[in-house]
């Protein structure tokens, strides 16, 4: 009998563990609470309290970077999707691979629990409610695809006077459209994706903008060299190798030289307090110029509320109509007993970003509950094709000893790089955390082995940007003469 997977959540993540689990002869079943495929990207106007984009959004990360392996999206879909665009692939995906079969909507998971003979079975209690009343089903793993963006972060204890500020106040996850802030006077406390977007946006709309940060914020562009798609021209092996392997100031005095080049940060009102690599960057094309234009007003961190409105840190004072908070989010396993995973302001130990190591069976893991320096979905495919091996007993993981000592040290590395934050807790590098996982499932490519057989192949593994692949054979062997 094939082993019967539970999977929670049918977005990107729920979508692609379906397909793998029945690439490798399991039996899928996926719980989604809503309605729908697509998760966060679903664009949902009258559920205000599900996690969704807001109407205008559009994907940070190309269609070059993002698509699944064995399902590119349409030629001629944009570089850069609006989020309709999004999920009329994961709709083309689904119906590719026969994947809504597998999908029960409209029910919740309440609890996963390991069963009375776990130890021996490895089975799972997971109980589930839908319209029909609740009940318990049996599984022999988990893959859990919930994402990381489930509770909006309202961090109000950091803002005296909240409680008498009269105007109104709403976090970016409720946000959907502009049309309510026509000639307001509007603070958005937060300089993420999506403290940036809404600004930028609400500009064209309110009568004034104000952008709070405390940190400031690197901002880059989607578009690249040449036109390129940014993530397309420099998400790559050879670009990797030189951050990882040039002094740590020398990679961030390079990459902060080409954004100032582009804008000087400081006479934004943008120069963060930290370095490039050290905080997951913002990507916008309009900020600076609605900045340049006055709809858009940088201004320091929020020290307290007032009646009508709020006082900077600066000593500066305005008054508004409303706020939003773009502050984030904390997630969590709410159907899960903290002995299995335990959160803790957005901290878990989990070795890979992935197998909780208290489990004495390997058959639970976590899909897409990261954020890299790139595109999820391809990282949440390679994490499924890995997980659904170890479900079947072809791959073994590591002692509970030894990925216990891997996630202190991805810990310490991470503390390392980035400032303190609860943002800063799932991070990883695209490029390195994929060849990681490929490495597990025989799946690395041998670059040297390439430059040796197919060198125009390997040069397109090692620098995906067109322009290169065009280049002589001499330019191409220097280049991996340097990487190898």
């Amino acid at each position: 009998m094939t082993k019967r997977v539970c999977i929670i959540g049918a977005g990107f993540s729920g979508l692609t563990a379906i397909k793998c689990c029945l690439d490798e002869n399991l039996t899928p079943v996926c719980y989604e609470k809503g309605n729908d495929i697509g998760g966060l990207w679903n664009y949902q106007e009258s559920e205000k309290d599900a996690a969704c984009v807001y109407k205008s959004t559009i994907i940070n990360t190309s269609k070059e970077m993002m698509a699944f392996s064995d399902f590119p999206i349409p030629k001629e879909f944009a570089n850069f999707m609006h989020n309709k665009k999004l999920m009329e692939y994961a709709r083309l995906y689904a119906t590719e691979f026969n994947l809504l079969d597998h999908i029960q909507f409209g029910v919740e998971v309440l609890s996963c629990a390991l069963a009375s003979d776990h130890e021996m079975t490895g089975k799972w209690n997971v109980r589930v409610k839908s319209g029909e009343g609740e009940r318990t089903e049996i599984f022999d793993a988990l893959l859990v695809c919930t994402g990381h963006h489930a509770t909006p972060h309202y961090p109000l204890h950091e803002f005296p006077g909240f409680e008498k500020f009269g105007g109104f106040t709403v976090h970016s996850h409720s946000y959907r459209e502009p049309k309510n802030f026509e000639d307001k006077r509007v603070v958005v406390i937060g300089i993420g994706n999506s403290g940036g977007d809404i600004a930028v946006e609400l500009s064209k709309h309110a009568q004034q903008v104000f952008l709070s940060t405390r940190r400031g914020a690197w901002v880059l562009n989607r578009v690249g060299p040449k036109g390129v798609p940014l993530d397309y021209a420099f998400t790559s092996r050879f670009a990797t190798m030189l951050k990882d392997n040039l002094p740590f100031s020398w990679s961030n005095y390079f990459q902060e030289s080409i954004l100032n080049n582009r804008f000087d940060h400081a006479k934004y009102g943008l120069k963060p307090k930290h370095r490039f690599f050290s905080q997951h960057p913002m990507v916008n094309d309009s900020l600076p110029n609605s900045i340049l234009s006055g709809s858009v007003k940088m201004k320091c961190n929020v020290a307290e509320f007032t009646e009508n409105g709020v006082v900077f840190e600066d000593g500066s004072s305005e008054e508004v109509d409303g706020v939003i908070f773009a502050t984030g989010y904390t997630f969590g396993f709410p159907f899960f007993d903290e002995s299995i995973i335990k959160v803790t302001r957005n901290h878990c130990k989990l070795y890979k970003h992935m197998w909780p190591p208290a489990l004495t069976k390997a058959n639970m893991a976590v899909i897409g509950g990261i954020q890299p320096f790139g595109a999820i979905n391809p990282i949440s495919e390679i994490q499924c094709r890995w997980a659904t091996k170890v479900f079947k007993g072809d791959l073994l993981l590591p002692s509970p000893s030894s990925m216990a000592e891997d996630i202190n040290q991805t810990t310490y590395e991470m503390n390392q790089q980035f400032y303190s934050s609860q943002r800063h807790t799932i991070q990883v590098d695209y490029v390195n955390y994929m060849d990681t996982i490929a490495e597990k499932i025989g799946a690395k490519p041998n670059v040297i082995k390439l430059f040796l057989t197919d060198p125009k192949l390997a040069s397109m593994v090692g620098f995906p940007v067109d322009e290169f692949a065009s280049c002589s054979i001499t330019t191409r062997q220097h280049c991996w003469w340097l990487l190898w």
